[in-house]
């Protein structure tokens, strides 16, 4: 099924979406409009132009793939399916996402990730060609986020404060060297055998010939400290 969003009020086409009973359903002319595909599970959706805020919230397993950009919180809360923009994503992205997928083709905005967590099993993925602001992974709790810093001009693809209290999970940065960490954060080379999936998977989903290019560089990889005191608040050892 196809929607025209030109000039439609989000809540009107929010309706619209959760009513179909098609399963896969393109959205034409987006423009902003707000909470795309929360809560689904059993919908294939297709947004054309730039998503509002919170698209893919509580997300439960359906796939929302936006032909353009998306604004703040995309993913937020999200348990299961996959987020997949054709541009770059604002802040926020993945806020206590719980499973899935978030996959961005550009940058992302500032602390994506906040206390991303594993949570029955499942283990949640933030995946960027590009740069990412300030505060990623802040808190995190689990899973795994990958910045492969295509485009970048500096050494980190990240802002400031990368990690800052994280306790769990993963974080992949396409750097040879992780400055200015907080004290909450190791840093280590990445075994490339780690970071090649994730390589294959951005290539395949975005179309992106880079693959030799990208597995030619190096990469950090940043777990928690295992003497920070959140570890020892928040992790049973």
């Amino acid at each position: 099924m196809i929607i025209d969003a030109r000039n439609m009020d989000q809540q009107v086409l929010n309706e619209a979406v959760r009513l179909c009973e098609d399963r896969y359903i393109e959205l034409r002319h987006v423009n902003g409009q707000r909470y795309l595909g929360d809560c689904l599970a059993d919908k294939e959706i297709h947004v054309y132009g730039t998503a509002g805020n919170a698209a893919g919230a509580y997300l439960n397993g359906a796939q929302i793939t936006v032909h353009g950009n998306v604004q703040d919180a995309a993913g937020d809360t999200m348990n299961d399916g996959t987020i997949t923009v054709f541009g770059s994503a604002g802040d926020t992205a993945g806020y206590g996402m719980r499973g899935g997928c978030i996959l961005v083709e550009g940058n992302i905005g500032y602390r994506a990730g906040i206390h991303m967590k594993e949570y029955e099993g499942r283990s949640p993925l933030i995946l960027a060609g590009g740069t990412a602001g300030s505060f990623l992974g802040e808190y995190l709790a689990g899973g795994t986020i990958v910045i492969l810093g295509i485009g970048k001009t500096q050494e980190m693809p990240v802002g400031n404060f990368c990690g800052t209290g994280m306790h769990g999970g993963q974080i992949i940065l396409q750097c040879s060297r992780a400055d200015d960490l907080p004290p909450q954060v190791r840093a280590e080379p990445a075994d490339m055998r780690l970071v090649e999936p994730y390589i294959e998977l951005y290539c395949r989903t975005f179309g992106s010939k880079m693959r030799e290019e990208l597995l030619s560089r190096p990469y950090m990889r940043l777990i928690p400290n295992t003497s920070n005191p959140y570890r020892q608040l928040y992790i049973y050892i």
